[in-house]
């Protein structure tokens, strides 16, 4: 079984990523009658640009209807995991505002024409179980699909909620002073495309020069468990600790979405991030395969974490209390500095290598 045929030779990396973006990108495809952001009272808008769009609900104002769409094809050959891997990914958009109750889910899958009758039903079937999981998980409702015939796999869907104002937090508040935080480490396409180089001759020998082979199993679990984690506690944390902005980390890397969350701030601010979080040895292993855009802040990344502007004297505590509830870590990663909307990595970031 492969669930990755017929990816062959697609993007940098080989593998993963979103098929509405593009590559190896894991871009969101936001829905929404505008573009941009409006906070014009008493009806808010998100359009298209961010994680997901939030529109006035008609005849209700004091409703809105928040939701996002999201598809991509696998970066795993586990058909289950990659399930849960992708329903996390779509779910993120919605996490990354605030809302952390789903109303509804609704699954597209595309089955792959390359595989044989018997590798389609038993992936197609090992998929939708894992999403249809990670949609419990969720404590959401799956409440329909759509499968189509492809020349590759892709799974994903579509995430909504019902919200009064107070149930999201609009991402455009961001003031000088913040501190810049990250609810999961980066590095998961690497450490994915790490452990499938075990019998390249010539990338192998050099990886082990950085990392033994036990450590790059190790970060591909670590890859995969983070990538089926949800954002669902970080989300509802964001409320309790006063969140100004917030994003996901998908497809553009840290960087990217640091700029385009950056550029519709109503203060003129600039982010700037100084730390870098990555699975453990995972940024030796970028630099020896000749892979610069993770060190660069431009590597995709999948079901990434929350980047987070809050206020600096919580993101310390912010960060202490998901350790509690989850046991995980999360990171001050940067500044919000006075400036003109845009993000920057510094000279020489510090890389943090997380090992579990």
């Amino acid at each position: 079984m492969n669930l990755l045929r017929g990816l062959e030779g697609n993007g940098e990396e080989g593998r993963g990523g979103s098929v509405s973006g593009g590559g190896v990108s894991s871009v969101s495809v936001s829905g929404g009658s505008v573009s941009g952001v409006s906070e014009n009272e008493p009806s808010p808008t998100v359009g298209i640009g961010m994680d997901c769009s939030i529109i006035p609900v008609k005849r209700r104002e004091d409703l809105f209807i928040v939701q996002t769409t999201d598809f991509f094809y696998p970066i795993i050959d586990d058909p289950y995991k990659m399930g849960r891997i992708a329903c996390a990914n779509v779910v993120s958009d919605l996490y990354a505002v605030g809302v952390s109750h789903i109303d509804s889910m609704h699954m597209i899958v595309g089955v792959c024409t390359k595989m044989t009758p018997e590798e389609s039903g038993v992936c197609t079937e090992l998929l939708m179980k894992g999403f249809k999981d990670a949609v419990k998980e969720a404590e959401s409702v799956l409440t329909g699909g759509d499968t189509r015939i492809n020349p590759w796999c892709t799974i994903g869907g579509v995430a909504t909620s019902v919200c009064k104002i107070s149930e999201f937090i609009m991402p455009i508040h961001a003031e000088v002073g913040d501190v810049l935080v990250l609810t999961k480490a980066l590095g998961t396409q690497m450490a994915c495309k790490a452990i499938t180089l075990i019998d390249d001759q010539v990338l192998w020998p050099k990886i082990l020069h950085v990392a033994p082979e036990e450590v790059i199993r190790k970060g591909y679990e670590m890859a995969i468990n983070s990538m089926m984690r949800l954002n669902k506690t970080a989300a509802k944390l964001m409320h309790l600790f006063n969140t100004h902005a917030c994003t996901d980390v998908t497809g553009y890397g840290i960087l990217g979405h640091a700029e385009n969350l950056a550029k519709y701030q109503k203060n003129p601010v600039t982010f700037s991030i100084h730390n870098l979080p990555v699975i453990n040895k995972m940024a030796a292993v970028a630099k020896v395969c000749g892979n610069l855009r993770l060190l660069e802040g431009r590597a995709p990344e999948t079901s990434g974490g929350l980047l987070i502007c809050i206020p600096k004297r919580q993101g310390e505590a912010f960060c202490k209390e998901l350790e509690r509830q989850e046991g995980i870590q999360a990171w001050i990663i940067g500044l919000v500095e006075k400036g003109d909307r845009t993000a920057k990595l510094i000279e020489k970031p510090r890389i943090i290598d997380v090992s579990g």
